[in-house]
């Protein structure tokens, strides 16, 4: 996740809620005091992300300063992230609505947001984490307990956000690194030997491809119903639709948990649409491109201010160069 600008917006009817909610649970927190095992637990999770950005520069992955301190040398900035988005529309060809973020110390399990206010006319998705690309990110003893696959393709996620490597407006660059990430964290354990953690990584890229294809037919149904039908009706249906898409479903469940599906649902289609757009497209690429480390250099090709539209064209480009080579 790039670290996104600060908006200033009329959201006072509820953003001051939230914010003082936040604020009044954490500004004055103080770094979290560590057991031994917690300092042993965070010092191996340093060692374990000085290897994978060595690892990530094998790729062409320039390392950035995100997650290269523990929360032993300082204490944690969370965010709390919100994408809003009209009513009865999703962000297919333009921007999503509005995309802000708070920043709080303390870490995410400590403070916990109960809800989101309803804001009129608006869908509105939330999230919150300590893992962005800003060196202001640390790593927390929650992701020092995360699953090792999903640590390694953090951090390579984010390095890749570095502008040494993608600059781009943030819903392109997200739907390029997405994919390059957990492409990333399989030659990363295909590279240590690890052939238990290498299935799992190969597993979850499986998923991820499943559950993007899936999105993508969601997402076309969805637009059509927000055309033809009123707000609410097409809000249910397009939730029933659902069941139609188990992988999706079980993503879109687990990540919207405590919050109000009907409220969610444009601002997490179209925040979704954002990391995955192009995964399917750059997975094929890269079964036929000469090396990950190639098509990474390819892809940094694509222009800082470039359109959906010329990075379609760009993708297709490079699946015909490639293809070509092959035959």
């Amino acid at each position: 996740m790039r670290f996104p600008n600060l908006f200033s917006l009329c959201l006072r009817q509820w953003i001051g809620i939230l914010a003082a909610g936040v604020a009044g649970g954490s500004l004055s927190s103080c770094a979290t005091l560590l057991t031994r095992q917690q300092v042993v637990q965070l010092e191996r999770t340093a060692g374990l992300i000085e290897d994978i950005k060595t690892f990530g520069k094998t790729l062409g992955i320039e390392p950035t300063e995100a997650l290269n301190r523990t929360a032993r040398e300082r204490p944690a900035l969370s965010m709390l992230w919100l994408w809003m988005q009209r009513e009865g529309t999703l962000a297919l060809g333009a921007p999503i609505d509005i995309r802000t973020a708070i920043g709080y110390s303390a870490e995410t399990q400590r403070v916990h947001v109960e809800q989101v206010y309803r804001v009129d006319g608006y869908s509105v998705y939330y999230r919150q984490g300590n893992e962005f690309a800003d060196s202001r990110s640390i790593a927390t003893i929650g992701f020092s307990d995360e699953p090792i696959v999903r640590r390694v393709k953090v951090v390579l996620h984010e390095d890749l956000h570095g502008d040494g490597n993608f600059a781009q407006t943030w819903e392109i660059e997200e739907g390029i690194v997405t994919p390059l990430g957990s492409l990333a964290a399989v030659e990363y354990f295909r590279w240590k030997g690890d052939e238990n953690n290498l299935q799992s990584a190969v597993s979850s890229v499986s998923d991820e491809r499943q559950a993007s294809r899936e999105l993508t037919a969601l997402v076309a149904q969805a637009q059509k119903l927000f055309v033809r039908e009123t707000v609410a009706n097409a809000k249910q249906k397009v939730l029933a639709l659902l069941g139609d898409y188990p992988a999706y479903r079980t993503q879109f469940e687990r990540q919207v948990r405590g919050q109000h599906a009907p409220t969610v649902l444009e601002a997490k289609l179209s925040h979704d649409l954002a990391y995955y757009r192009y995964f399917e497209s750059i997975a094929t690429l890269a079964e036929l491109a000469p090396s990950l480390k190639t098509l990474i250099a390819d892809l940094k090709s694509i222009p800082a201010h470039a359109t959906h539209a010329i990075v379609d064209e760009y993708l297709h480009s490079l699946r015909n160069r490639y293809s070509a080579a092959a035959n």
